[in-house]
């Protein structure tokens, strides 16, 4: 059996609102990669999407605060080759390969990271990856198009409107169609990210032009009267779910502010305080959604609870955070699976993934 080690590349950074959360992630995932068995390359993209190698020891400037947490920018840039066995990672400064690596860990949120784009260059460099594939990342990117898919398989899901760029929709409208208050937010993005509760006239046009600001496709949501429940979901096949947790903001909602920076913002209630029959509903529903968006690797669900104890899908996010305060790696701890031992099973799927679809035939015989 052989000691060498599995040389995995983590991607981070990105042309995305979510940069910050994104270095945070890394620098955990970082943190917690078993070294005896991984040797860990690190490529980081500026927010200008240039990629830079960079060294585990001063990547990052302030990490530890999550307010100024940067990119430390190397002279060490990366391009990618499509189309081959080997060399598909290049060092432009030094016009040579970088070492082949076996596997890539692309932890970037939002745009260009987790809608499939990041995703179809790997797959076309031959290159394998962890989390969803092309497809499942960018339907669950597409909050519009995920809930059609979801209530086409007789799943709850908010009553909503979607808005495009140079549509006309009025305050009045929306308040009969969905009542008040409702939520405006980008249709393709993460974190709360450009998303607003608004409660009268006076908030809505500055609430559509906040959403408009980070995507063309703006998605206007009911206010659902329940309980914020998460469930992490882990596998290709034959998925398996997480115990569930709770969110309990202590403001208007669950905040970019309140994920990934103020962490007294929100109450983390791991598990939640749900009886063995809910947890089993919320189990089989978080994997149901799983397969039903062609998610593979991971996802975190997000429900609403009803106090008739039903479930309205909320979101699915194909990449969560991995941070201090993130909730998928948090709930598999409490599930029976450490942090270290997450990686490592992400990891494996991605291969096994790759392995798999590597045997479909790409000629006709």
């Amino acid at each position: 059996m052989s000691n060498k080690k599995i040389r995995v590349g983590i991607i981070f950074g990105g042309k995305s609102a979510e940069h910050e959360v994104s270095l945070q992630s890394a620098k955990n995932i970082v943190d917690a990669i078993d070294k005896d068995t991984y040797e860990v390359t690190l490529i980081g993209i500026d927010k200008q999407g240039k990629w830079h190698l960079n060294n585990t020891s001063q990547y990052l400037i302030n990490e530890e605060d999550p307010k100024l947490i940067a990119l430390n920018k190397t002279n060490q840039h990366i391009a990618v080759v499509p189309g081959t066995e080997e060399d598909q990672l290049v060092k432009l400064d030094q016009a040579q390969a970088l070492e082949q690596l076996d596997v890539i860990f692309p932890i970037l949120h939002g745009t260009l990271g987790e809608d499939g784009s990041m995703q179809g260059m790997l797959r076309l460099a031959n290159i394998p990856y962890v989390g969803a594939n092309v497809l499942g990342s960018a339907v669950c990117m597409d909050k519009d198009i995920a809930k059609k898919l979801l209530k086409a398989a007789g799943l709850n899901v908010a009553k909503s409107l979607t808005c495009k760029s140079g549509d006309t929709v009025s305050f009045h409208d929306v308040k009969n169609k969905l009542g008040i208050p409702f939520f405006i937010k980008p249709a393709s993005q993460g974190s709360s990210v450009g998303v607003s509760k608004v409660y009268e006239e006076s908030d809505f046009e500055k609430a559509l032009s906040d959403a408009f600001a980070y995507d063309n496709k703006v998605l206007i949501e009911e206010n659902i009267d329940g309980r914020e429940i998460e469930c992490s979901v882990l596998g290709n096949e034959d998925p398996i779910a997480s115990m569930p947790g709770e969110i309990l903001p202590q403001g208007d909602f669950y905040s970019y502010e309140t994920k990934y920076i103020d962490e007294s913002g929100a109450i983390l209630e791991i598990p939640a305080k749900v009886s063995e029959e809910e947890v089993d509903l919320i189990q089989r529903t978080a994997v149901q959604v799983f397969k039903e968006l062609e998610c593979e690797g991971m996802a975190r669900v997000d429900f609403f609870m009803k106090k008739d104890g039903s479930l309205v899908v909320n979101e699915v996010n194909t990449l969560p955070g991995f941070t201090k305060i993130s909730m998928y790696p948090k709930l598999w701890e409490i599930s029976g699976i450490s942090y270290p031992e997450l990686i490592h099973r992400l990891i494996s799927l991605g291969i096994e993934r790759h392995e798999r679809d590597s045997k479909l035939k790409n000629t006709v015989e």
